[in-house]
């Protein structure tokens, strides 16, 4: 039991998601807070920066205590990614190999204590190696405590270590390619035995996917067609990333509520982002239990009596 208690103490610990499209205040969980120093009255809740290959860049960053009793920090940078779950904003742990902005930025001391309600401002520098590729480069600045808060998890206990981060969007200077795709589209259908019975649904699935190195706020318009070009279902999709990282993809679905029970046809998702638009469809079969039985049994029944009616032809000729 002590095994699995650390194993899943280990896997737990460093998660950490940062959910969402970026919002007006830093990044904070009620405890302590990660934000961009800022000079003056302008406040900046996440980092925004440009450079060309090659370049250093200097800023810095500040924690925040909001509790009662010091705290201490592990700083590092990580790289930014989307969760293959619903596609949220999340970045690399600590002891992952981190390639990007993780790898190119560090701060001056990777720990830090903040007293209570306080606050503690660390320099920042990020080295945009000569071969960086152009585009976009995601990640953020972790506050990371580094103590082990338990959880009643059943039979088993388990920690966590809890992370804020302030988010880094660098954008390395020259060529962007905007490309986004829908691939691999598939339709799983429910219905009941007998038609008219209950409720039928659909459930379509697919992979969007950003094949571009600049981050894309993408659409998808979904569109189901029945026999003669019938419209059945057209709608845009809520249910998506708000921010699609470059050379990211996400399996999303997507319900179909009261998807005909009887039905040929063609369902087509198009995505769009930018100037790139791709489309992907996948054929709708929908036919009950019941009424293929029969068919069947009416084709089988058919079939006998053709190759009885056949036999007995050449039994006579």
């Amino acid at each position: 039991m002590r095994k699995l208690s650390v194993l899943l103490s280990s896997l737990l610990s460093t998660a950490l998601l940062l959910l969402g499209a970026p919002t007006a205040g830093a990044a904070d969980n009620g405890s302590w807070s990660v934000f961009p120093a800022t000079a003056g009255s302008g406040a900046r809740p996440y980092f925004y920066l440009s450079a060309d290959p090659g370049a250093t860049l200097t800023d810095k960053v500040t924690v925040t205590n909001k509790t009662g009793t010091p705290l201490t920090f592990r700083l590092y940078a990580a790289d930014a990614y989307n969760t293959a779950r619903d596609g949220g904003f999340a970045v690399r742990a600590l002891d992952e190999k981190q390639r990007s902005v993780g790898a190119w930025a560090r701060t001056d001391r990777d720990r830090v204590t903040v007293k209570p309600h306080g606050s503690v401002t660390v320099p920042v520098t990020i080295e945009v190696p000569e071969d960086a590729e152009p585009g976009d480069h995601p990640g953020a600045l972790v506050a990371l405590d580094e103590r082990i808060d338990p959880a009643d998890a059943g039979a088993v206990a388990v920690g966590i270590r809890k992370a804020v981060g302030a988010r880094i969007y660098l954008r390395v200077n020259g060529p962007t390619m905007p490309a986004i795709s829908v691939e691999d589209v598939k339709v799983e259908h429910t219905q009941p035995l007998v038609p008219g019975t209950g409720k039928s649904r659909a459930v379509i699935s697919y992979t969007l996917h950003n094949r571009g190195n600049v981050t894309l706020s993408p659409k998808v318009a979904l569109k189901a067609e029945g026999l003669f070009g019938r419209t059945l279902l057209a709608r845009d999709l809520k249910r998506i990333p708000s921010e699609l990282l470059p050379r990211q993809q996400v399996r999303l679905t997507e319900e179909w509520k009261g998807a005909p029970q009887v039905e040929w046809g063609e369902i087509k998702l198009t995505a769009s982002a930018r100037d790139s638009r791709e489309s992907a469809a996948v054929s709708y079969f929908a036919l009950p239990w019941l009424v293929a039985g029969a068919l069947l049994v009416v084709l089988a029944g058919g079939a006998a009596l053709w190759v009885r009616a056949r036999r007995k032809r050449r039994s006579t000729a």
